[in-house]
């Protein structure tokens, strides 16, 4: 049986990288063709920026592949006999969140070169070391906290009843709704400081954009992001009345005032179409499948693992797995989410104007060095949006894409 894992995982990295390389070779052939949507140099650069991170996933994958191996092979058993609590709750806590952050280390040295290499060499961090070292002590100390909560909880499930992932699905599954309610307060607290938008003019128009969909909102907050990355971007966050509209203060220096009403147009139109409870249902999806697998695996995996089947071990295996899972349902849900961004471009050209969003979504391409092009297989495993040049098309503006047989009007995602 652990043969049988092995060989599923591996199957699961190979088609990873392999997209990868696809992906780089193709925006290497690209960016030698005709700028799009950008001038040459940013053209260029939006490409070498997209290749310089698809390399370190690549990096990434290899890593992760290497600590699963190492996790399967032995070091499960290992984290499990080396947790010599007498009580069992401590014992499967400490063995769970030992491999969470055995993991976060490996892959730390990652995250620090993808902030303070690649996003430093393209303009985008602006964040110290010191920064980065206090945001991942806070995050880690976070982990700590509330996985031990969650992992308490679905432990104490397991032990309980006979159909323990079925409600284990439905805990993790509250779990999921309270982080999307109390994500925007978290993120306040901790790490981005959001105080609530000053300008009268805007923040009217705001309030009447939201008014027009029935979006009932706690406030308009800007979020002074701008200390730590030079991105564009802007959320609604939460559920219910804890909903805030949070902006990026890079955001409002770029857009224009026009632009930035028909960016939240579009945003707003997500809530209007109810995408927001269509994403979880579709995580509710995956994680039934996961608990619904994990809840009948056969005996003989443990039994080669040399390990008890236990709950944390249960666990242990859930975590290990999961992004396996995870990518090859992203497809699926990939597709839904294109589909649902093209109707919030619609809203947010009735509710903003189109040629306020064809503008927008332009300097946000530009600003964010996001090459508008990708390969089809890419695409398939990995995008939750369209390709900007249909969105664009799709809202009217007139794009060509250049290619070996010349300029072609269809996109060559398609």
């Amino acid at each position: 049986m652990i043969s049988t894992v092995i060989g599923i995982y591996t199957f699961y990295i190979v088609v990873r990288l392999y997209v990868s390389v696809m992906q780089i070779g193709y925006i290497n052939q690209m960016k030698r063709k005709a700028a799009v949507l950008m001038g040459e140099k940013e053209y260029r650069d939006a490409a070498a920026y997209a290749v310089a991170k698809e390399k370190l996933s690549m990096l990434e994958g290899f890593i992760e592949y290497g600590l699963f191996l190492a996790w399967i092979g032995g070091m499960v058993a290992w984290l499990d006999g080396a947790m010599m609590s007498q009580n069992e709750t401590f014992h499967t806590i400490g063995a769970v969140m030992g491999l969470i952050l055995i993991n976060g280390l490996v892959m730390l040295p990652l995250g620090w070169y993808a902030k303070f290499k690649i996003d430093a060499r393209f303009g985008f961090n602006r964040s110290s070391g010191r920064q980065f070292i206090k945001d991942t002590l806070i995050s880690t100390l976070l982990t700590i906290i509330f996985g031990s909560l969650v992992v308490w909880g679905v432990a104490s499930i397991i032990g309980s009843s006979e159909h323990w992932w079925v409600w284990s699905f439905a805990f993790i599954m509250t779990v999921v709704i309270a982080i999307n309610m109390f994500f925007p307060t978290i993120r306040a607290l901790f790490f981005d400081k959001v105080t609530p938008l000053e300008d009268p003019e805007l923040k009217n128009s705001i309030e009447e954009l939201m008014a027009k969909t029935g979006f009932v909102s706690s406030g308009v907050f800007i979020s002074d992001a701008s200390k730590r990355d030079a991105r564009l971007n802007a959320y609604f966050g939460g559920l219910g009345k804890s909903k805030r509209v949070i902006l990026f203060d890079t955001l409002i220096q770029k857009l224009s005032k026009s632009e930035l009403i028909a960016v939240l147009g579009h945003e707003l139109g997500h809530f209007a179409h109810g995408d927001l409870y269509k994403n979880i249902a579709m995580v509710g999806m995956m994680l039934f499948g996961m608990f619904a697998l994990f809840g009948n695996v056969p005996e003989s995996l443990y039994l080669e693992m040399g390990v008890a089947h236990s709950p944390h071990i249960v666990m242990m295996l859930f975590i290990l797995l999961l992004p396996v899972v995870s990518f090859f349902i992203m497809p699926l849900f990939g597709l839904m989410s294109r589909h649902n961004e093209y109707e919030a471009d619609r809203s947010g050209a009735e509710l903003g104007g189109a040629e306020h969003l064809v503008n927008a979504l332009k300097k946000l391409v530009s600003e964010n060095k996001s090459f508008p092009l990708s390969h089809p297989l890419y695409r398939f495993f990995h995008t939750t949006h369209p390709p900007v040049i249909e969105r664009l098309r799709a809202l009217g503006a007139d794009i060509r894409v250049e290619t070996s047989e010349g300029y072609s009007d269809p996109c060559p995602n398609d």
